[in-house]
């Protein structure tokens, strides 16, 4: 039996609650593959995921049995062809509005604001999802409506990480929220946060709008972790 390392893996500090150490090891193994990489060597995964050799190489095993992973030639490891047959079967059966829309609902429910999903189409952003906010007094906006890209919190986010220069857009990315008041509609106050898919690309802007009246701290956390949790259910890396 290896020796237990002063250092823990990553497994053991990402573990899940009640779930199987073994498992999570094998998760994290699997969760070493980064965009770009064709292949790993084992002192690369173990590297990675801070698991003794001895350990990983079993581990690699029982992936490599269940096609998850497959051993080239040269004894570096790929993604096995299990994988793909997973993601096509996800594919097949996935639906972006049963993603998005029980995270805009929470969110609505955590802050009784309006919250949307926006996408950028040309130079201008789509509302592709929305939830209105209960209270009377909120703006109007509805799914399909087409915004300017340039003006409120969702569009300077979408240009933001679209690679935008100028110190506002950087101040975005850096801070990873933007709030902003006025720029849009007079009176009316936007708070976005980016939503990233599979493959770390932009998806959309995660938006609360709402009477900067009600401004209040904690909103920009609030869309902040719901936009994570959006992109966590996308599949997006954590």
């Amino acid at each position: 039996m290896p020796r237990k390392s002063a250092t823990p893996s990553l497994a053991e500090t990402q573990a899940a609650p009640g779930g199987v150490g073994a498992v999570d090891k094998a998760l994290s193994l699997l969760s070493a593959f980064r965009a770009g990489d064709r292949a790993l060597s084992l002192a690369e995964l173990a590297q990675r995921t801070r698991l003794y050799k001895s350990t990983a190489l079993r581990l690699l095993a029982s992936l490599e049995h269940g096609r998850l992973l497959q051993r080239q030639a040269d004894g570096a490891y790929a993604l096995g062809p299990e994988l793909a047959r997973l993601q096509s079967i996800r594919a097949a059966g996935f639906s972006l509005e049963a993603e998005v829309m029980p995270v805009l609902r929470a969110l609505v429910a955590r802050t009784r604001e309006s919250a949307a999903l926006h996408v950028r189409q040309g130079e201008q952003r789509l509302c592709l999802y929305r939830v209105d906010s209960p209270q009377p007094l909120r703006d109007h906006l509805s799914a399909g409506d087409l915004l300017p890209l340039d003006r409120g919190a969702g569009g300077r986010v979408l240009l933001a990480f679209s690679g935008a220069r100028g110190k506002r857009y950087e101040e975005i990315r850096q801070a990873g929220v933007a709030e902003i008041s006025g720029d849009r509609v007079e009176g009316l106050s936007g708070i976005a946060a980016p939503v990233f898919g599979a493959q770390a690309e932009l998806v959309g802007a995660l938006t609360l709008s709402l009477p900067s009246s009600r401004l209040k701290p904690g909103l920009a956390e609030e869309v902040r972790r719901a936009a994570a949790e959006l992109s966590r259910r996308l599949g997006a890396p954590a």
